[in-house]
Order: structure tokens, then sequence, then C-alpha cells
């Protein structure tokens, strides 16, 4: 190969490197241009710096055009100019093949698919190791379903009953102003307590509880996924499912209904709030109407839901948790996945319900 031939010093690194590319940067402005050739025959030590200072000559080469050639490498200096080769040859841009429309549907759609047996599979595993394990003598955390319980029950119960009240009083407020125009205030009651018995207490519980722990169980999973906790835990002989999920499973099943009857009372107490103060109803009037509206069918039918909205939740935070890949990262986009989730699920469920209610019962 003709051109310009360079002759590389005797140590190459930091220093002689840089002196090097200036070196070749002058000769091939003053031949103008054309192929360099890198004589490697007196090199004997080459460190990293000077490598690094070798892939800055490589590349400027290739920015003029012109082709690249290292000659009389050996021993420690071959090894090392073999290590850096990407480097040094450049790696070409590939250009991805745009699939079609319908390569990308179908794509989304096995994609859409193993997501849906992952989460069957943890279904399954859920309900095995938080129900049949037990009874089979294979063992459950109660410790931490007493832990758990706590964070997820009892400390959500102020904000719980903050929100449901309030939205009792923007309930009886509405519905007021409507049935003030027939002289029908009384019946603000009976709309309040059916509402919040049916439907508002447990889908207003279960907007609380997936943004507090749903969330928290996703980003727990997610970190312990993102620092091999998980993986650890495995390699320990530990089954997940029962280690992590079952204790979570069986404390919301636990504290949801118990979250939703005491939505229901503030409920109720927010509509009172303003059926007495507003209105100007007696308490004993007030709270008549409420009792011989409210059904049992009514209160069952809410607690039903509660329960569906709590596997929901702990399964889908789960869910998202074990399948997060990067770093801090992949658990902010988990943990947010896991809570729009929860919500679009819970409004898949009680539409469901609604469907069952209004057509088989």
């Amino acid at each position: 190969m003709s051109g310009i031939r360079v002759e590389c010093p005797r140590d190459l690194n930091q220093d002689t490197g840089r002196a090097l590319l200036d070196v070749v940067r002058e000769r091939m402005r003053s031949q103008d241009g054309g192929d360099l050739v890198l004589d490697f025959t007196p090199t004997d030590t080459m460190d990293s710096s000077g490598a690094a200072w070798l892939v800055h000559i490589a590349q400027f080469v290739r920015t003029s055009n012109a082709d690249f050639l290292l000659e009389g490498q050996h021993g420690g200096v071959a090894e090392f100019i073999n290590l850096i080769g990407p480097g040094l040859s450049g790696t070409e841009e590939r250009k991805e093949k745009s699939d079609n429309l319908f390569e990308r549907i179908g794509a989304k759609g096995f994609g859409m698919a193993e997501e849906a047996r992952q989460m069957l599979s943890l279904f399954i595993d859920a309900v095995y190791w938080t129900f049949i394990g037990p009874i089979e003598g294979r063992g459950l955390r109660w410790g931490l379903v007493a832990e758990e319980l706590y964070e997820m029950g009892v400390r959500a119960i102020w904000i719980n009953s903050v929100m449901n009240a309030l939205l009792g009083l923007i309930v009886a407020m509405l519905s007021a102003a409507q049935l003030r125009t027939v002289g029908l205030d009384i019946y603000v009651a009976d709309l309040t307590v059916i509402a919040f018995a049916r439907e508002l207490a447990a889908i207003m519980t279960a907007v609380v509880v997936s943004a507090r722990t749903g969330a928290a169980i996703a980003a727990e999973l997610a970190t312990m996924k993102v620092q091999e906790e998980i993986d650890a835990l495995r390699g320990m002989g530990l089954k997940v499912p029962q280690f992590l999920v079952a204790p979570k499973v069986l404390a919301l099943l636990i504290a949801m209904p118990c979250l939703t009857v005491v939505a229901m009372y503030m409920g109720v107490f927010g509509g009172a709030i303003w059926g007495m103060g507003v209105l100007g109803f007696s308490g004993e009037i007030w709270f008549r109407q409420t009792i011989g509206a409210l059904t049992q069918g009514d209160v069952l039918q809410g607690l039903l839901k509660s329960l569906f909205f709590a596997v929901s939740i702990v399964l889908i935070g789960c869910h998202n948790g074990l399948r997060v890949r990067g770093g801090s990262r992949g658990v902010g986009l988990m943990t947010t996945r896991a809570v729009v989730m929860d919500i679009f699920m819970i409004v898949v469920i009680d539409m469901l319900f609604a469907v069952v209610f209004y057509y088989v019962l």
C-alpha cells in the first residue's frame, strides 16, 4: 500500500500519542491527503492512553476519506491493537429495517399475549401460596402479613376517610341542586347512601389504595429486581410468590373491605353535613331516610367489588415490579405503569360488575 508512512514511537502513551496525531495531521496536510500507513515495528509498549490516541488517529483518517493500515505490530502491542480493533476499523451504522403496519400489530399482539401469560402465572402462584400452601403446611410469613396490613390498611384510613367525606359532600351538593327543583331534597340521603354502598366507596378506596399501595409494591419489587435481590432469593431456593407476593395479597384482601366500609360511613357522613347543615333536615329524619334506603345487597355489592380490586392492585404492582428493566429510570417507569394499569383495571372490573348486576342479578 503506497501512501503516507509514519513510524510510531517506541512507547505509545499519552504524550507520544498526542504527538503522533499531530505528525499524522501535518503529513496528510502537507502531502494533500493520501492513505496512511502506521509502522509499529519500533513500538514495544502501548498503554490505554496511547490506544485512545490511536483511535483518534483512525477517526481523523476516515474523516479525510483516506485508508488506514497498521504494519509491524508485534507482541503485547499486537494483542492490544486486536483488542481495540472495532474502534480502529469504525462501526458502520446499520439501517434498521422498518416494520410494516401488520408486523408492528403482530409484535404488539404477541407482546400483550406474553404479558397476559405472565400475569396469569403470577395469579396462579399467588392463589396457591396465599390459600393452598399454608393449608398444606408450606407456611406463610404472618409477621410480614401483619406489617403489610398496617401499612396498607391502618395508615391509609385517614386519607381514605377524608377523600370519601369530601366526595360525599360533593355528591350531596350536586344532587340537591337537581332535586330541589322538584321539592325532593330528602332523597339526597337515599342517593348518597346507595351511591357509596354500591359504587363510590369501593371505587374511591381502590383509587386511593392504588396510588399508595400499588405504587409502593411496584417500586419495592422493582428496586429489589434492579439490585438483584430477587435473583438472590431465587438463588437461596426461596419462592418469590411465597416470600413476597402472598403476604401482600392476603393483607390487602383483609384491608380493602375494611377501608371500603369506612369509606361508606364517611361518604354518608359527608352527605349528612350538607343535608343537615344546608338543607336544614334534622339528624333523626336524615339518618332514618338513609337507613331506610340502604339494603344488604347494596353493601355486599360494594364489598365484593373491593375484593376484586384488592387482588388486581396487588398483582399488577407485583407484575410490573418483577418485570422492570434498567436502573432507577426503569423503577420510575414501572411504578407509573402500575398505577395507570390499576386505574384502568378498576374501571374495567367495575364495568363488568355493572353488566352482571344489570343483566343477571
